[in-house]
């Protein structure tokens, strides 16, 4: 019986969350004049879609934002794994202040670096620039704290084994604790990837023309160009494609964090 009513309340969220979607997709399908009228007699086309690439450069924005989401995500994927092995692995002094100083950054908004972080992008003249859109979001202290919290509870056994094999700790880093590491990096980068392709507040800050805007500051843009009626089926058409990207990430990472932490680990 518990099983059953567990199974239940899961059926229930899923429809909460999957529904949304589906009258997202069923509005972008439909004309303006039949979003509000009786279901019967909508008349579903692409109508919608192709009016939103004839209007805005559509394909500007998504490939705008996949650039910076996929190297966003790899830069931050990258220097988390080294320094969350580091702390966790190599002791030093001064490593658990810096630690703590990594853990502070995580406390401190994000607004409140905008007005630093900005003055630096036009120091070096990085405005409106694919550089001030992903080098700042490389460096993070959550990536970090994620990465360590995993190595540490990662075991000695395989990592000595391949010091005994000759291996020094940057090899044992790449052959052993990477392959092991892949659930937490695969979380790490579908988190990343989503809150990058999300963003809305720095590139909208850093970016002063049409050709370097990202799909959240367009779909913005183009939502505020309505003037005595909303568009809501072009509104949509954008909203479905800006979806596209995120649900795919989610689908392809989907089987890594699902499986052992060790399978990685084991060949042959």
């Amino acid at each position: 019986m518990k099983k059953i009513f567990l199974y239940f309340v899961l059926i229930l969220l899923s429809l909460s969350m999957i529904i949304p979607f589906l009258m997202m997709f069923l509005i972008s399908l439909s004309g303006n004049e039949s979003i509000f009228t009786d279901y019967k007699n909508i008349n579903l086309s692409f109508c919608s879609y192709k009016n939103v690439f004839q209007s805005i450069p559509v394909a500007r924005y998504f490939a705008n934002s996949l650039i910076v989401a996929l190297f966003t995500t790899l830069g931050q994927v990258i220097i988390s794994a080294l320094a969350g092995y580091g702390f966790a692995r190599l002791k030093f002094r001064g490593s658990d202040i810096l630690f703590f100083i990594f853990i502070l950054t995580m406390m401190v908004p994000s607004q409140v670096n905008i007005v630093p972080l900005f003055y630096l992008m036009n120091k070096l003249g990085w405005i409106n620039t694919y550089q001030a859109l992903i080098v700042p979001g490389i460096f993070g202290g959550f990536g970090v704290f994620m990465m360590r919290q995993y190595f540490m509870s990662f075991s000695n056994e395989l990592e000595d084994a391949s010091k005994l094999d000759g291996c020094n700790a940057f090899q044992s880093f790449v052959r052993v604790a990477v392959p092991c590491a892949i659930p937490a990096i695969a979380t790490l980068g579908i988190f990343t990837f989503v809150t990058t392709w999300n963003s809305f507040m720095w590139p909208l800050i850093v970016t002063n023309t049409e050709s370097m805007r990202t799909m959240a500051v367009g779909l913005t843009i183009f939502k505020s160009s309505f003037r005595e009626i909303t568009m809501w089926g072009e509104l949509m058409a954008c909203s479905c494609i800006c979806s596209v990207p995120v649900i795919a990430v989610f689908i392809a990472g989907k089987k890594y964090l699902i499986n052992n932490p060790m399978d990685g680990a084991v060949k042959g």
